[in-house]
């Protein structure tokens, strides 16, 4: 499964190619998981979407008058916009009056095939990326290539890269060889590196780091790999040197401190591990949100392994399936919130909370895991308001055994994937776009999964294809599909639903337009009324779209920039080229 084919394809570069372009010999790599998913992609059909109201919403009537552009809204300077995570734009230029008229205006083409999910940046009148091995800047108006460096290191069994971070001059970013990297701003010179995982261990660095007041968060993943651990850090954005350690799972002997540990309460005694198991998992997949004014930081930990067999580990399996809550200078334990206790359903937490004042005067704690839901909690007293759902729900209690197969929804690639649930101020709304996609688990037997090795996939699905290593994906029962809920934030009532024939893991964007944007698996994108879930605009840009959704002002008129071309093992989608669309609207500056 982790076979890696380099090739020098005309056919295939003119296949990845856009529409006119000229056909080049292109040196790519393409595994047999991507090659399949092609092929179950051939006959892609065109995207379609379709909303409905709840006729049992009882929401305020109109929506909140809009404040007038602060003048951050150019920018768009963190993953999730502001460090805390609602991902509102206040920019109205684009709206629902004229987003009609919306087109592609330009496209950098990275030349790659990669899992495409970068959260772009831009800041400082540059537009960042990253791929799994890449990192560039381009003109946030006309796509030209200002720079780019590239990393050699070995491809992962999931090429992944979530993006950048910047602060006073630098940028940051995870590799897949466990390190953290800072460039130039300006020149992409390289400027320190810090390890932060254990490679050995299969703990890689695809999040894309925050920073925020001289420091720079970021954890490492690998919590589905025998041995493999999550951490979370604090590095010092000057020299890379390590300010603070947290251990998401027990820290055990012979386990590598590689700075000053954050105070914890964390022991063993939650776990229970049969002898020989090792405890694993935890990992950090995703970005992080901070909330200045508390200095508090929010971890968003994935699940405990291995994924599917919790006998092997029995007990709630803290800190894993958590928002973890750390005082951000000194990554001292503050409080979490665990979701999904004892998880078998390889549910993390995947993405970063989104800290909310809704018009109700509350402070909220939106977070939407893989497990299908979206909880509010009232940070007042840490207390849960709602937990609604928001895809697909089906046989989530039933055990998982050795002599039958098990089929559940949301399955492991379902729920809310990397990219996080969206506020809308105006309209006191959370959107969550989710993936409609089950998964069928046989579990090995308690000698299978002793005999695994250390730092390889631990699951303890019983497959001989090794495509099903997370279990058996399928779209044969019809359960392929994309959903955008829009929820009261003070509620937890939906007040409309969209939903596409596509998977939804890219990034969801409101804005101060009346709009929502968002695109998915289909490389379709699209712009709904954000009051309604009416569609408004919709196209297909490119390839599927993983990552980011962003807009911006550049040059005077706002743009909207998409990340496309996410290509990868886990989901069966079409090979293109990973690009970033730059869109705006006929006749602006």
């Amino acid at each position: 499964m982790n076979r890696r084919f380099e090739i020098i394809a005309i056919a295939l570069a003119a296949l990845a190619a856009a529409p006119g372009a000229g056909v080049a010999q292109t040196r790519i790599e393409v595994g047999v998981g991507e090659l399949r998913g092609e092929i179950l992609s051939f006959f892609a059909h065109p995207g379609a979407v379709a909303t409905e109201t709840n006729p049992n919403y009882k929401g305020a009537a109109a929506p909140a008058p809009v404040a007038p552009p602060s003048p951050a809204a150019a920018d768009w300077p963190s993953y999730n916009k502001t460090l805390t995570s609602e991902r509102f734009s206040d920019l109205s230029q684009i709206n629902t009056k004229n987003v009609g008229k919306l087109k592609v205006l330009c496209t950098y083409d990275t030349w790659r095939l990669t899992a495409m999910e970068t959260g772009l940046l831009m800041v400082q009148g540059a537009l960042i990326g990253t791929t799994e091995f890449d990192i560039f800047s381009i003109n946030p108006a006309t796509c030209a290539e200002n720079w780019r460096v590239h990393e050699e290191y070995p491809a992962y069994i999931l090429p992944t890269n979530r993006g950048a971070a910047y602060l006073d001059g630098m940028l940051f970013r995870g590799t897949q060889d466990g390190r953290v990297l800072a460039y130039d701003f300006k020149t992409g010179k390289r400027l320190w590196e810090t390890t932060i995982g254990d490679v050995k261990k299969g703990e890689d660095v695809p999040a894309a780091p925050i920073a925020w007041e001289g420091l720079v968060f970021v954890g490492n993943a690998g919590g589905d790999f025998k041995g493999g651990k999550g951490h979370m850090y604090a590095l010092d954005a000057k020299t890379g040197k390590i300010v603070w350690q947290f251990f998401l799972v027990p820290k055990t002997e012979g386990d590598t401190v590689r700075g000053p540990e954050g105070a914890s309460p964390l022991d063993n005694s939650t776990w229970k591990n049969v002898p020989g198991a090792p405890i694993s998992g935890g990992g950090t997949w995703t970005s992080t949100t901070l909330d200045p004014a508390s200095g508090l930081l929010y971890v968003p930990v994935g699940n405990p392994a291995p994924d599917y067999d919790n006998g092997v580990r029995q007990g709630d399996n803290l800190f894993t399936d958590s928002v973890v809550v750390l005082d951000a200078k000194t990554g001292a334990y503050k409080n979490h919130f665990q979701l999904v206790p004892r998880d078998w359903h390889d549910w993390d937490v995947s993405n970063p909370p989104a800290l909310i004042a809704t018009a109700g005067g509350k402070k909220l704690m939106a977070v939407s895991p893989k497990d299908g839901f979206l909880y509010g909690f009232n940070l007042a007293d840490n207390k849960l308001l709602y937990r609604t759902p928001v895809t697909r729900i089906e046989n989530a209690e039933e055990p998982f055994a050795v002599d039958k197969d098990v089929h559940f929804c949301p399955g492991a690639g379902g729920g809310e994937e990397w990219n996080s649930p969206a506020y809308d101020p105006p309209n006191n709304l959370i959107f969550t776009g989710d993936v409609d996609w089950c998964t069928t688990v046989r579990l090995q037997t308690r000698e299978e999964v002793a005999a695994s090795s250390i730092g390889q996939p631990w699951t303890a699905e019983k497959s001989i294809n090794p495509f099903n290593v997370f279990g058996k994906f399928t779209r044969a029962d019809g359960v392929w599909a994309g959903w955008l809920h829009a929820i009261d934030a003070d509620t937890g009532v939906w007040k409309w639903r969209l939903k596409s024939n596509y998977p939804i893991t890219g990034a969801v964007t409101p804005t101060a337009g009346g709009l929502v944007f968002f695109g998915d698996m289909g490389g379709n994108f699209y712009a709904l009324d954000a009051a309604t879930g009416q569609k408004l605009w919709g196209q297909k840009i490119g390839g599927a779209i993983g990552g980011g959704v962003i807009t911006y002002t550049a040059n005077g008129a706002q743009k909207v920039a998409v990340a496309t071309g996410y290509v990868s093992p886990a989901f069966p989608v079409q090979i293109r080229r990973a690009e970033i669309a730059i869109l705006g609207v006929e006749g602006a500056p």
